[in-house]
């Protein structure tokens, strides 16, 4: 089952104090960033 872009929002705005997040589509899935480097995939 893919990941609902609900669920995607909800990790972004809960990471928010870490700096600027962000999320893209990346292999079917997200993929999140960090200061525009990438720290971890939502599968």
């Amino acid at each position: 089952m893919a990941s609902s872009q609900e669920f995607v929002d909800f990790v972004v705005e809960q990471m928010g104090g870490a700096g600027t997040i962000s999320a893209r589509k990346m292999f079917g899935e997200y993929g999140v960033y960090c200061d525009g480097k990438l720290i971890g995939l939502v599968c």
